[in-house]
């Protein structure tokens, strides 16, 4: 059986840290009080490690929302083959108020980004006067979502 390596740099997470991080996945909104009795600590040392967590930039806290629901009714995955240094593009795409993810890719892209839009037609303009114009990028392949089947933000800490 292998071992799992940490990345350089990324400090281990102790066990406590751990429980903390899932009890919050299973509910984001959970308080400390009752996250402190499920892992055997008071509401104030749970406070303490969420801030250190959050401050080191470990886990977030946000409210995730469903796109439809909020006027958004177009996503989709697109492809970028680029040249060039790609973290410029990366970090241009993130710049991106539509973009909500980005990723370094091996394979046959180099970068994927998502991104939100109100409808086709503002997909097109991100597209087109947004992606597509940015140097570096060669060629787009865009995956249009047509039902969201699964989202999930709860995998744990392993």
């Amino acid at each position: 059986m292998g071992t799992r390596r940490r990345a350089a740099g990324h400090p281990a997470l102790d066990d406590v840290s751990k429980a903390i991080v899932e009890q919050l996945q299973e509910d984001g909104r959970r308080p400390y009080a009752t996250i402190g009795k499920a892992i055997g600590l008071s509401e104030a040392a749970v406070r303490q490690r969420v801030q250190r967590l959050t401050d080191s930039g470990v886990m977030q806290i946000v409210a995730v929302t469903d796109p439809l629901q909020v006027g958004f009714t177009r996503q989709a995955m697109i492809g970028l083959r680029c040249e060039g240094n790609l973290s410029l593009v990366a970090d241009a795409l993130a710049a991106l108020p539509e973009v909500d993810y980005v990723v370094i890719t091996a394979g046959g892209f180099d970068l994927l980004c998502e991104v939100v839009c109100e409808d086709d037609d503002h997909l097109l303009e991100v597209l087109n006067q947004k992606i597509r114009s940015l140097p570096g990028v060669r060629t787009t392949e865009t995956f249009v979502y047509l039902k969201l089947r699964k989202q999930l933000y709860n995998w744990g800490t392993r």
